[in-house]
């Protein structure tokens, strides 16, 4: 199995508007696919504008929020490069897209990386960012797994956010469960 790395991916439509979403970026050698699942924004955004920024962050509410309708966070502009990056982006990457491997479900946007540049210390790890980090996975594949596995997951998710999650981790728990609630109470 290929190294995945969490991030949120901001990308532009042809008008530049900007899209957040998060995502799970596959190393491939010395580039990196981007394969949202079709229909997507962000796939849409990467046809219109070949270019993403990689955003790699700490702040787990960010993730929840994409997931949850909370996607008003704070940009900034990057010189000579058409998609900004997340304020609360510890370090960005730049990215081009090389090459499309189309797919009917996934297709795969093969990218390198143009410019890479740290904003910020990275603190240490927190296992409460972690369980919200799963539960954001989990939370977006409510249609694919079975109620039984999300529930098993967040109960034993849950124990990580009783001992050790601070005020954003907490939140973005909220959000999450929140949202797993509504979907159950729709599809029964």
């Amino acid at each position: 199995m290929p190294m995945i790395r969490e991030c949120v991916v901001t990308t532009v439509d042809a008008a530049g508007r900007v899209h957040g979403a998060p995502l799970g970026l596959i190393a491939a050698g010395d580039q990196w696919i981007i394969a949202p699942f079709r229909p997507s924004t962000t796939l849409d955004n990467l046809r219109a504008v070949p270019f993403a920024v990689a955003n790699y962050i700490d702040d787990v509410r960010i993730f929840a929020g994409c997931l949850t309708g909370r996607r008003d966070w704070p940009l900034t502009k990057i010189a000579n490069f058409p998609v900004p990056r997340l304020d609360a982006a510890l370090t960005h990457a730049e990215f081009a897209v090389d090459h499309v491997e189309e797919h009917e479900q996934r297709p795969r946007f093969l990218c390198r990386v143009l410019r890479q540049e740290q904003h910020a210390p990275f603190e240490g790890m927190n296992r409460a960012k972690a369980a919200v980090l799963e539960l954001a996975v989990l939370a977006s594949r409510l249609d694919f797994l079975s109620r039984e596995k999300i529930e098993t997951e967040m109960a034993y998710l849950q124990i990580a956010i009783d001992k050790t999650a601070g005020p954003q981790e907490a939140e973005a728990w909220g959000w999450l469960v929140e949202k797993i609630a509504a979907h159950y109470a729709r599809v029964g």
